[in-house]
């Protein structure tokens, strides 16, 4: 009779992986050799996983802004539309100040008439005819005409809405005789001069990457490549991903760029491939 000897399953796992192998030796079959995983996951060549992935970048404007309504009136004309181009102290928006012309003029003539009085006062003073209080009463209501009209000058200063650089306008956010209220938002204009890229590294690239590195960067857009330096390096390294900021600039005039287009970054690394 044959007797049955049961294994423990651990010890049973064991023999049946182990029999092919013994099998394979026994035929005198090489067994394939499994790559270590580290390997397979640098890709082979020892760079690390930020390396290897596409650096993308972004075109930005170098200065960019919301103007804002500064007083509550009636928008008279715009002067620029969406996409067009303005100089810097170009008039942007006018609004209708009609009423503030009035109300300037009305403390023009306080102003005048409480000089006056002022003045009269001071003469009738020299002749010991007129008491000190009512000569200084009437000095201070000289001074609160002159504060009103000052008010009223800085008030129809901001009747034109005037470009604080040169640039385009990104976005018109209201229109031709709509009212609008003080800090209301009128239009998204900015600098396009310079067009910024603002990218990600590797940490261990500031070995050899400084500010004024040349490389090249393919814009999707147009298909093509662009010369671009560095100007800003981050003041700090990112701990976790060993990673760095940089900002950069297209060197040159292109006109066919504009604000938001996107593209790779190709850096010459020194020892490797672009």
């Amino acid at each position: 009779m044959r007797r049955l000897f049961l294994l423990p399953r651990r010890e049973a796992l064991a023999l049946l992986v182990s029999l092919p192998l013994m099998a394979g030796s026994a035929s005198g079959q090489a067994q394939p050799v499994a790559a270590p995983a580290a390997s397979a996951a640098s890709g082979g060549d020892g760079r690390s996983a930020l390396e290897r992935q596409e650096i993308r970048a972004q075109l930005s404007p170098r200065r960019y802004t919301t103007l804002g309504a500064e007083l509550g009136a009636k928008i008279s004309r715009i002067g620029v539309k969406e996409g067009e181009r303005f100089k810097a102290g170009q008039v942007l928006v006018s609004f209708d100040c009609s009423l503030q012309a009035a109300q300037l003029q009305r403390a023009k003539a306080t102003l005048s008439a409480a000089d006056r009085t002022h003045g009269a006062n001071s003469r009738l003073a020299e002749l010991n005819s007129v008491g000190r209080v009512e000569l200084d009463t009437s000095a201070a209501e000289v001074a609160k005409a002159r504060a009103d009209v000052n008010l009223m000058n800085a008030t129809l200063a901001k009747c034109n809405l005037t470009a604080p650089f040169a640039g385009r306008v990104a976005e018109q956010k209201v229109r031709e005789q709509q009212f609008v209220q003080p800090g209301q938002a009128l239009l998204d204009i900015l600098d396009d001069s310079a067009l910024e890229l603002e990218f990600i590294i590797p940490s261990k690239w500031l070995a050899w990457l400084k500010a004024g590195t040349g490389f090249k960067v393919r814009i999707d857009e147009t298909a093509r490549e662009y010369p671009a330096r560095i100007t800003r390096i981050g003041a700090r390294v990112d701990p976790v991903s060993q990673s760095v900021k940089v900002a950069a600039v297209i060197d040159g005039s292109f006109p066919e760029l504009i604000a938001g287009m996107s593209g790779k970054v190709l850096p010459t690394v020194p020892g490797s491939a672009p």
